[in-house]
């Protein structure tokens, strides 16, 4: 979601990832910039995560956090890290609050994290709009008429 996002705008990512590069469909791929954790679990993945960075977004296309993204939370609250749950009920303007919410806490490592894919299949194409809205959003272009007097 976050990753493919920032390599796709070419922008610096890292991070950890459970050792031997563990995922749920496989082995994540050498692409993705990723330290391994000593464990191969992917709780001291997701604490690591959060200790290591200045923020995090949680995203699902629900308005609850379940499972990982409970203990996201949960991590963020212990480090005294600030969190924003990003979900299509938030607000209007989700792109508006994730910039208020990295202005407001001076982010500069930015955690993202949500849901897995197999449990909202929707979520990753959620996560790229919202993010392409906030940081690059489509320039408006305003069309005038001709002077009048």
């Amino acid at each position: 979601m976050g990753l493919d996002w920032a390599i796709w705008h070419d922008i610096s990512h890292g991070g950890w990832c459970p050792k031997f590069r563990k995922a749920e469909d496989g082995k994540i791929p050498p692409q993705y910039q990723l330290a391994e954790t000593p464990k191969s679990d992917y709780v001291q993945r997701t604490e690591w995560n959060v200790r290591d960075s200045d923020g995090t977004l949680i995203f699902s296309l629900s308005d609850k956090l379940s499972r990982g993204s409970a203990k996201t939370a949960f991590f963020c609250q212990k480090h005294g890290k600030p969190f924003l749950h990003v979900h299509p009920g938030l607000s209007y303007s989700l792109a508006a609050d994730v910039l208020r919410f990295v202005s407001d806490n001076a982010i500069k490592v930015l955690n993202i994290a949500g849901t897995r894919a197999s449990k909202e299949p929707y979520v990753g194409k959620f996560v790229k709009q919202v993010l392409e809205d906030a940081f690059f959003p489509k320039s408006q272009v305003l069309i005038a008429g001709p002077d009048e007097g």
